[in-house]
């Protein structure tokens, strides 16, 4: 008699990220995209958009970096290392705080993750070599993946930084400096190359070749495919025979 294996499949909802420069359109695009779902995803603002988020670790440590940065849009104080390890720590924080979310099947999508990071400490870490950045970049998101898994599904927004530009300071009614103004323009560029390096987990809407309706309609069908077949979500230090953090599987144990 054949015995036919049984496949685990784990029941947890998606995780899904937004990337892009400020002014891209991530969030309208993204809440259109939504919209137009059966089942409505969990959205979290990306860190430097939160101004309500309750008090704890998360908020205390986003306070210091905007006290640190003295206002700069980019959350930049001046130590690229050290704030990027405490970015990388909200980021943790975020993912521990959407557990339930995911556990219970319900699909996230996180307004920036571990690849935003890794775009702007690399680029305040190599401010004058691009390919060092990327390098850079590649390495900040590699360490990001040791202690949290990545997103499922990374979609980076991108354009012409100077519409980018444009739009963000119509939004924020601010004025960006000329090295603000010369900083978006290089993160424009390295997000580009950061999700060459992954295209099996990158989707890219270029608003350069599509118009807002596509570019919500692509997302909508990326969002929408990212929620079937998912496997386990492991703790990635803990290694492959981790329990699953959502079902709580442990890989060649059989059904949960």
């Amino acid at each position: 008699m054949t015995i036919t294996p049984v496949v685990h499949s784990c029941t947890r909802g998606p995780l899904i990220s937004v990337e892009g420069i400020t002014g891209v359109g991530k969030t309208y695009l993204t809440s259109r995209a939504v919209e137009a779902l059966d089942n409505q995803p969990l959205m979290l603002e990306a860190f430097s958009q939160r101004t309500d988020e309750r008090r704890g670790l998360g908020k205390a440590l986003l306070c210091a970096l905007r006290e640190a940065s003295g206002g700069d849009p980019f959350l930049r104080g001046g130590t690229p290392m050290a704030e990027a390890l405490l970015l990388l720590a909200i980021k943790r924080h975020d993912l521990d705080s959407l557990m339930p979310e995911l556990s219970s099947g319900h699909a996230v999508i996180e307004g920036r993750s571990v690849d935003t990071t890794a775009v702007c400490q690399a680029l305040q870490l190599h401010p004058d070599d691009p390919d060092a950045a990327l390098v850079m970049a590649a390495a900040l998101r590699e360490f990001a993946s040791s202690y949290r898994p990545l997103p499922d599904l990374t979609i980076l927004v991108t354009d012409n930084a100077h519409e980018a530009a444009v739009r963000a300071q119509r939004r924020d009614r601010c004025v960006f400096t000329p090295e603000q103004a010369t900083f978006m323009r290089e993160a424009c560029a390295l997000y580009e190359r950061l999700a060459a390096t992954d295209p099996t987990r990158y989707r890219v809407v270029d608003r350069r070749s599509v118009d807002e309706h596509e570019a919500a309609e692509l997302i909508r069908v990326w969002v929408n495919d990212t929620g079937t077949g998912l496997g386990c979500m492991r703790e990635p230090w803990q290694g492959p025979r981790a329990r699953c953090m959502c079902c709580g599987h442990r890989a060649g144990s059989g059904p949960a």
